[in-house]
């Protein structure tokens, strides 16, 4: 008897032994609010509380340096909108500072819901402060990109994020995106965590800075990344109505049955080549696509499909490329690279032209020649063919009239409709290349 209760004694010590061992250790190990653990989170904080992944709802592809900004945006707020694919519980932002000649001083950025499509108004309770490896101010190299620590905020798809950051002192031209289609806003002064946005009185067509929002998701599995020119890029599409061809895919990917529910990442640079880098003299039109492939493609929060839309530039622009070998070979080394990450390439035909200023018996020829081979399925891995999509069938050479915008050559909105209505969203789920 005395042994039996000696043993229940032990034992007895022995689980209280247990219980404290493990809440110190839970204490020290890091748990918010215990002792020795850090304070429970701050507004600011987002160490994501539940399951999932990070995956991209908005990109765009930097240009060059905005004109006229040699000093940069030295005590202004720039309050970016965008535009999300899909939703999540957490966000966080990516900026660069890849055109700038100076570091890039940023000490206050904030995050929140805008209060009505394009508004600089923050939905009640939506703004959180950014933070860069826990501090509230950062600073980017010359050439330098970030990316901010998470915050948690409920993240709608198909939804507008103003994006504001701060910059106290000169810092070089600004890195931008020109032809953003949205009106952004900046304010003289710290105005980053203005809800009301009253003080954002000056417009603005462009992005500064900003080249990416990611979102924590359990729902979506990854992101398409679209890359091409202006067709892409969606110069012509009604500003702030968010009609891109983009767009209208993400809105296929979001609602469709069956339909992988990706974020769709737009990359599209207005004028952007192949092959060839652009000039001084039009310097937005951005490095080649071979050039940017890494940057604005394959570098992407959650990639697992791509999708291109290039080649009409390089028939267009001085020194033309004529030899439609050469273009597809850039084509294919797009798929080569992309391959390497085992993403699969869905390429398009070019589009047609005819009546527009630059076309040619002799241009037309060369598109078509690239088409043909496209669509011979020797090029990507899949086909989706814009060329078929907007062409008028009475005029096959010209963009169907209820398609084109007026110049012969970039879609009305009901034109960017049809191409992501082109576009075989299944196929977008089936990463593993094919062999060319």
């Amino acid at each position: 008897m005395t042994r039996r209760v000696g043993y229940t004694l032990l034992a007895g010590l022995a689980a209280v032994v247990v219980l404290i061992s493990a809440a110190i250790f839970a204490g020290f190990d890091g748990t918010p609010g215990l002792p020795g653990g850090p304070p429970r989170e701050p507004r600011t904080s987002a160490a994501p509380a539940v399951s999932g992944q990070w995956v991209g709802t908005w990109s765009a592809a930097v240009a060059s340096a905005e004109p006229g900004t040699k000093d940069g945006y030295a005590q202004m707020s720039i309050r970016n909108v965008v535009h999300t694919s899909v939703g999540g519980s957490s966000a966080r932002i990516r900026l660069s500072n890849l055109y700038g000649t100076r570091p890039l001083p940023l000490s206050h950025a904030s995050l929140a819901l805008s209060a009505g499509s394009g508004s600089p108004i923050a939905t009640a309770g939506s703004m959180r402060r950014l933070t860069f490896g826990g501090k509230p101010s950062v600073t980017l190299p010359i050439g330098g990109e970030l990316t901010s620590d998470p915050v948690r905020l409920a993240v709608p798809g198909n939804a507008d994020l103003l994006v504001t950051t701060y910059s106290p002192a000169p810092s070089g031209p600004a890195t931008y995106h020109p032809y953003a289609r949205q009106t952004s806003y900046l304010a003289r002064g710290d105005r980053t965590e203005d809800s009301a946005g009253t003080a954002y009185t000056e417009q603005s067509p462009y992005w500064r800075y900003l080249t990416g929002v990611d979102v924590l998701t359990t729902k979506a599995r990854g992101a398409v990344v679209a890359i091409g020119d202006s067709i892409t890029d969606g110069i012509t599409s009604t500003p702030g109505a968010n009609h891109r061809w983009t767009d209208f895919l993400a809105a296929r990917l979001r609602d469709e049955p069956g339909a992988p529910r990706y974020g769709v990442l737009n990359t599209g640079l207005s004028g952007n080549r192949l092959l060839t880098d652009s000039s001084r003299l039009a310097p937005t039109n951005g490095p080649s696509l071979l050039s940017r492939l890494d940057r604005d493609v394959l570098s992407r929060t959650g990639v697992q499909a791509v999708v291109v839309e290039i080649g009409v530039n390089d028939l267009f622009k001085a020194p033309r490329q004529l030899d439609p070998r050469k273009v597809v070979a850039g084509m294919r080394e797009v798929v080569r690279r992309a391959h390497e990450r085992g993403l699969r390439v869905t390429g398009s035909t070019l589009t047609p032209f005819g009546g527009h200023r630059g076309y040619s018996r002799r241009l037309n020829a060369v598109r078509e020649r690239v088409n043909h081979l496209i669509r011979s399925g020797a090029v990507y891995d899949d086909v989706v063919d814009f060329d078929r999509a907007l062409r008028d069938p009475a005029h096959p050479l010209r963009l169907l009239p209820a398609y084109d915008s007026g110049d012969h050559l970039h879609p009305s909105d009901a034109g960017y409709r049809a191409m992501a209505d082109a576009v075989d969203v299944d196929g977008l789920r089936q990463t593993a290349p094919a062999a060319l």
